[in-house]
């Protein structure tokens, strides 16, 4: 019996390679642009969607309000009162900025007068009552 012999599948020529390599490189392509294009629809409708939802609601901003903290005493001093103390002086220097100096002279003079004693017994019921000594 005599075997036949297959034929040998003819190779494809150059051209049809080259043809064959470019649709799977236009396949390739297509999908990566399918790719992008279905992120850019899914950003896009993000967008849109994101639009509409600022478009609906109004921009007016809720008022703040503040609430002050009730702040205790800390130590030995109220902060409260320090601070509207150091308010108080630096207000009142800088309202009688010239005047201070003639004020102490008067003061000054108020000691070594007639009324200096009355004004030291007062200094000395005053440093009493005062934790601290004079």
């Amino acid at each position: 019996m005599a075997v036949r012999k297959r034929k040998k599948a003819a190779k494809p020529s150059k051209a049809k390679r080259a043809i064959g390599k470019s649709i799977q490189a236009a396949k390739k392509a297509i999908k990566g642009l399918a790719k992008r294009a279905k992120t850019a629809a899914k950003k896009s409708v993000k967008a849109v969607a994101k639009r509409a939802s600022q478009t609906t609601k109004p921009k007016t901003k809720k008022p703040k309000t503040k609430r002050k903290a009730a702040r205790k005493t800390v130590g030995e001093g109220d902060y409260a009162a320090s601070r509207a103390f150091l308010k108080d002086q630096s207000g009142f220097v800088a309202k009688n900025k010239a005047k201070i100096p003639a004020m102490g002279r008067a003061a000054e003079a108020a000691l070594e007068g007639p009324e200096g004693t009355a004004l030291r017994d007062a200094e000395a019921t005053a440093a009493a009552r005062s934790r601290d000594s004079f």
